[in-house]
């Protein structure tokens, strides 16, 4: 997702609110009880600022996700959606400079300040998944499949050894120089559209020497890595050296009906300084922080939503800003950014009795709030 990443292969959808499902939402005025649960409100802050700032860019920048999606059916037009966004930072800013509590970990404040649209799973996508996969088949009418990716950890090497045989590479020589509008317009024959993953591994780019090995890795970090779309390699003490995020890919869909390791897909990556979310193209993208993010279905529900996500009576507040080859035409499940892994068993020792069900509602900024 895709830090996971997961970012899905771009397709222009200027048709979104013909293509989403709007029988699956709904808005809820009634007041939601329980309690928020605590959040770093500077992290919610920085991925909305974030968010906002990519959709600033505009429409004609990025047609697949600066829209303002679904919510637009229930007066979220994007002037709307970003008012949302600018509202966190606000009450963020306002309570550190009183040295208040965050009025953000308020359920009332929520119910007080934000609109709710009801998000339920649209079951007729998920059916066509399901078969052996008991958590789509299981999923309840009234709540999403939530599922859940990290930010990789790993080791790696810079030089290939018997340990560590495969490499993250930039993208290609042969592409260096070219914006991905001017790279997509020579698929036929520049390097990037020319081998699966399966065929990369074999060596093929450093026998032709077509692309840069930027650190080498395990094959099963490798795999980790392409599913999660970013990962910080460590040092040998275990403090974070550098981070590597995905930039672009050999134009091979992702198979939800395919194991990782079956996937054709291929992703080049770019060294970064931070971890990074959604964008077109690695020239731009949204930094995320873990706990605060959501990766999604950005062509049907637009960047930036603002989600309240609840279980028993609890509620997370998260930030729309990711996606991923598995949310291709999926409006029934979301992904939460859990933090920093080594691999799953790692992560779910941490997130064994998370929810793998829950209630979504889109968040809108009240008009004249």
């Amino acid at each position: 997702m895709n830090v996971r990443f997961l970012i899905i292969s771009l397709l222009v959808i200027s048709s979104y609110p013909v293509l989403a499902n709007e029988s699956n939402f709904s808005v809820d005025n009634k007041p939601v009880t329980g309690k928020i649960v605590p959040l770093n409100s500077q992290d919610l802050c920085d991925v909305a600022a974030g968010a906002k700032a990519y959709l600033d860019k505009g429409e004609d920048y990025d047609a697949l996700a600066n829209h303002a999606g679904i919510s637009e059916s229930f007066g979220g037009n994007l002037v709307r959606v970003k008012a949302t966004l600018s509202f966190i930072c606000k009450i963020n800013q306002e309570d550190k400079h009183s040295s208040r509590p965050s009025r953000l970990h308020d359920i009332n404040f929520i119910n007080q300040h934000f609109e709710r649209v009801r998000w339920r799973p649209d079951q007729e996508q998920s059916a066509k998944f399901s078969h052996q996969k008991p958590l789509l088949k299981n999923m309840p009418a009234d709540k999403l499949l939530l599922t859940k990716y990290y930010i990789k950890k790993a080791t790696g090497s810079l030089a290939k050894s018997s340990d560590t045989p495969h490499a993250l590479y930039e993208i290609p020589y042969d592409e260096q120089s070219l914006t991905l509008e001017q790279a997509d317009a020579k698929k036929a024959s520049i390097t990037r559209y020319q081998y699966t993953k399966q065929q990369v591994l074999t060596g093929v780019l450093d026998k032709q020497g077509l692309a840069k090995p930027m650190v080498w890795l395990s094959r099963d970090n490798l795999e980790d890595t392409l599913m999660q779309g970013t990962v910080m390699i460590e040092d040998n003490h275990g403090k974070a050296m550098h981070f590597y995020n995905v930039h672009r890919n050999n134009g091979i869909g992702y198979d939800r009906n395919l194991k990782k390791e079956q996937q054709g897909r291929y992703w080049y990556f770019k060294q970064t300084n931070s971890v990074l979310g959604y964008g077109k193209d690695a020239s731009y993208k949204v930094p995320i922080k873990p706990l605060v993010t959501v990766a999604g279905d950005l062509a049907h529900l637009g960047l930036g939503k603002l989600i309240m996500l609840s279980h028993n009576n609890e509620h997370r507040l998260v930030v729309l800003a990711d996606t991923g080859g598995a949310f291709e035409n999926n409006q029934y499940q979301l992904d939460y950014l859990g933090g920093y892994f080594y691999n799953w068993q790692d992560y779910i020792k941490t997130y064994r009795n998370f929810p793998d069900y829950v209630e979504s509602r889109i968040l809108l900024l009240k008009e004249g709030h």
